[in-house]
């Protein structure tokens, strides 16, 4: 039986849709494999459960960083298995549309490509995020009219201009969610001597976590390894203390966007003052980066309503254009 297969293959997660947009699987692109053999011990939620609490030998490894594969054999195998769980491992044949952050070299696609079908994905085909975005939230991208997408990973930040089923115009910084975390991270250790892992500084970021000052003020308590001691200890942090820590990484995005309505051409500008830039993926949902952008650029800015599965979604709805069908024209390009 064959299987349809829609694959966002992020940094810090991997999401698998079918060709309807619905999501099969949501992990974490993490492996924990041994250190003499190279094989995988756990891969995804099975891995995340044992960080922290391995034995000597082995080690755990994203094997994707800024969007671009950096571990080949440990990718291959993550893909393996994750399309295996999402598909039931009913499946004798699968087609995949798997996406890409369109700022890679001809090189780091190549390898997402081999890794695919390494996992086993006969017919495979790559989309770039934003183009996979766009449709994932309703997007109409074939039409002559001018979108802005701005999709926030774990590890880059992607500004497109989609119009005519393509990107016309795009910029990519690898400056993203996890730099705000590694921003919390080190200002827990420097204000309150207090070490943090970077799940903890994720949890700050979506509790309390804002890069606006007219968000108002909350706290929370934090758990962490005192640097003096090496004894555990509790600190009380608020929003507002942490948000100067977050402002460099906001910057960065704001500048992204900024660098890309700047290459813009005129005609798909005036569009986008209409109908406004749309933000996706999971830094999308930090509080007050939307207002932050708009205040920048004085254009209105919505974030998606599923912005973590808007790329997976818009992936798996692109299977059977760019597979089944073989068309080129309101997808972008194959591999």
């Amino acid at each position: 039986m064959a299987v349809d297969l829609g694959i966002d293959l992020g940094t810090s997660t991997t999401l698998i849709c079918n060709d309807s947009g619905e999501i099969l699987l949501n992990e974490p692109s993490l492996v924990i494999r041994s250190d003499t053999s190279g094989q995988p011990v756990a891969i995804g939620s099975a891995a995340s459960d044992m960080i922290g609490r391995t034995p000597e030998g082995v080690s755990a490894i994203m094997p994707v960083q800024g969007g671009a594969i950096t571990a080949y054999s440990a990718t291959a195998a993550m893909l393996k298995y994750f399309v295996k769980k999402a598909s039931g491992g009913t499946f004798s044949r699968v087609r995949a549309v798997m996406s890409v952050p369109c700022g890679i070299s001809e090189v780091e696609r190549r390898a997402a490509y081999e890794a695919a079908q390494a996992a086993g994905i006969r017919d495979v085909a790559l989309i770039e995020a934003p183009l996979a975005a766009a449709a994932g939230c309703g997007v109409d991208i074939g039409a002559p009219m001018g979108y802005m997408l701005v999709n926030i990973g774990a590890g880059i930040c992607e500004a497109a201009v989609v119009s005519l089923g393509g990107i016309v115009v795009s910029y990519s910084v690898r400056t993203a969610g996890a730099s705000f975390d590694s921003a919390i991270v080190q200002y827990v250790k420097k204000q309150y001597g207090t070490v943090i892992g970077d799940s903890t500084a994720e949890s700050i970021k979506i509790s309390i976590g804002s890069v606006y000052a007219g968000i108002e003020s909350e706290t929370l308590e934090v758990n962490g390894r005192d640097m003096m001691t090496g004894l555990p200890k509790t600190a009380t942090i608020n929003a507002s203390e942490i948000r100067p820590s977050l402002t460099e990484t906001a910057d960065a995005i704001v500048d992204a966007v900024k660098i890309t309505l700047e290459k813009t051409p005129p005609e798909l500008a005036a569009d986008i003052l209409k109908s406004g830039i749309v933000l996706t993926g999971g830094g999308a949902m930090l509080r007050g980066l939307g207002r932050l952008i708009n205040i920048s650029t004085e254009i209105p800015v919505y974030i998606a309503e599923n912005p973590i599965e808007c790329v997976a979604s818009g992936a798996g709805r692109a299977v059977d254009f760019m597979i089944n069908r073989r068309g080129k024209g309101i997808f972008g390009r194959e591999m």
